[in-house]
């Protein structure tokens, strides 16, 4: 956990940031990880505005807020990251708001020209060429079915891997994951992933498991649960092997995932959806989509489906 005492802002801020991170704790049930997470964004915030002269949080306006999201902006931040960090001061205002008995000012801010900027994404094309795994072994399998099923729902590489082979339904050709918060989210896979998958787990799980007893869906050559390093290293072997020249991360193939729904004409709330994202841009598109809508959403516009 940080040390909120070591912060360099004043300590009527100091004392606020120790209230709002016993709140997070006892009333949004946030993980340590997650709170840490909130309390240096917020602890950065709190500093940029100090160097403005505003130096109590509870007198933060509009025009503030607009004024660190300028910064940001102008600083090269991801847009992905400006958007998590927005999400952070939409909680911590409305902490205030709630404490202080205080206008929630963040009500008033939009999420700035989200899909107006464009993530480190993949075309199409090289996602294909991504994809198009040589398969001579278990691992080529292993790997194969892994790649495909990140980019046919657009997990999170935690997510995808703490999946273990009871959250993969072939059947009905859903995903059961559990994303930030310990939030569960069912979502549809392609006929493509859906049949790597049963290849692998048909064929090549077995014998990659070792002597140990592991139920996670995807294994390292240990037979133990794989690694973000160890898939950070697959993914980035694969593509030098191809030829990409991108960076390419884990995130990017989630970017790419919803890119090219977006592009193909999927409708933004089903994306929010796949993805597990709240706040991704403003409240008035957090609606519940039925699965029938999500289901027929991503049979439409997925490229791989």
């Amino acid at each position: 956990m940080i040390l909120i005492d070591d912060f360099n802002i004043n300590e009527d801020s100091i004392d606020i940031l120790k209230k709002y991170r016993t709140y997070l704790l006892t009333e949004k049930h946030l993980s340590d990880n997650s709170i840490s997470s909130y309390i240096l964004d917020v602890y950065k915030y709190l500093k940029y505005l100090e160097g403005k002269k505003v130096y109590d949080p509870i007198t933060i306006s509009k025009e503030n807020i607009i004024n660190y999201l300028e910064y940001l902006d102008n600083n090269k931040y991801s847009i992905y990251s400006i958007v998590r960090k927005i999400s952070s001061l939409r909680t911590f205002h409305h902490y205030l708001s709630k404490i202080y008995n205080i206008k929630d000012v963040m009500l008033d801010i939009d999420n700035p020209r989200f899909y107006k900027k464009i993530p480190n994404v993949l075309s199409i094309e090289e996602v294909e060429l991504l994809l198009d795994i040589d398969l001579k072994n278990s691992f080529d399998y292993r790997n194969k079915a892994m790649l495909e099923l990140m980019y046919a729902t657009g997990l999170r590489v935690s997510e995808l891997l703490n999946l273990t082979i009871n959250n993969i339904d072939l059947d009905n050709k859903i995903v059961r994951c559990f994303g930030k918060g310990n939030k569960e989210r069912i979502i549809p896979i392609g006929d493509i992933a859906i049949k790597y998958l049963k290849i692998y787990l048909d064929n090549y799980r077995d014998t990659l498991k070792k002597q140990y007893l592991c139920d996670s869906l995807f294994l390292n050559n240990h037979g133990k649960t794989m690694t973000r390093q160890g898939f950070l290293k697959i993914i980035k072997t694969i593509a030098k092997e191809k030829g990409i020249k991108k960076n390419i991360t884990p995130h990017v193939l989630r970017h790419s995932f919803a890119t090219h729904l977006l592009k193909n004409g999927a409708d933004l709330r089903s994306i929010q959806m796949m993805l597990g994202h709240e706040n991704l841009s403003t409240t008035q598109i957090y609606t519940n989509v039925g699965n029938e809508t999500l289901k027929e959403n991503y049979e439409l516009y997925h490229p791989r489906h």
